[in-house]
């Protein structure tokens, strides 16, 4: 039902006669304001010292900021700015400990992007580029603690590549709404330090990162 909303603002956007289309070009900034929902299609290996377990990570929704320079009519850089709170979740042997500890996300992403159409009303776009992702702010689980004892909980940050694709569409002469689509590559190790040692855990997370929103040309 949520989505009835956004369909019916791009059909109108689409039929709207007249209206004088948020073209770019060299030299242009976008600005955009999306809705973004983070959503891991991760995988794990066996956390060392408790055979047959796995580690599973959440879905996340925030707000997220974007910049993007226009370097010419067609090459643009973007920059997203964003952080999301995301839970590890027990699996195989340790599916008993339904939340193993949380932590927030800092991904900034730098992608180069190719406009296929900067002067049209419907404008897509295509970009790849770069990712680091920091890890703050980890916490162990009462469930954990209450397993192990006190823990204490580390998550190595992660560099890789960004894949993207989305779209622009015209609600005005300098606004739009925009809908973007990411896949980020992001590999941590978790360590979880007790007082009997220190159990790792290797996490591939790599999110598909959806968002919707509006945009202004400046």
């Amino acid at each position: 039902m949520r989505a009835y909303p956004t369909a019916a603002l791009f059909t109108a956007a689409l039929l709207t006669p007249g209206m004088a289309a948020a073209q770019t070009a060299a030299g242009d900034w976008l600005v955009r304001v999306r809705g973004i929902v983070v959503s891991p299609t991760e995988s794990s290996g066996e956390v060392s010292g408790l055979p047959g377990s796995r580690v599973g990570v959440t879905d996340s929704v925030m707000p997220e900021v974007d910049f993007t320079y226009m370097a010419t009519d067609h090459i643009g850089a973007e920059l997203i700015v964003a952080t999301t709170k995301h839970k590890a979740t027990g699996r195989g042997s340790i599916a008993a400990i339904d939340t193993v500890a949380s932590t927030w996300v800092l991904p900034p992403t730098l992608t180069l992007q190719y406009h296929l159409a900067p002067t049209g009303k419907i404008r897509p776009y295509v970009g790849a580029g770069v990712n680091y992702t920091v890890f703050y702010a980890e916490n162990a689980s009462d469930a954990l603690e209450g397993a192990l004892g006190s823990t204490k909980v580390r998550m190595s940050d992660s560099a890789g590549y960004a894949l993207q694709a989305g779209v622009d569409v015209d609600i005005g002469p300098r606004t739009f709404l925009n809908v973007d689509v990411k896949y980020i590559d992001i590999d941590t190790t978790a360590r979880l330090t007790t007082a009997a040692g220190t159990n790792r855990v290797r996490v591939s997370i790599d999110p598909l990162v959806i968002g919707v929103g509006v945009g202004m040309r400046f």
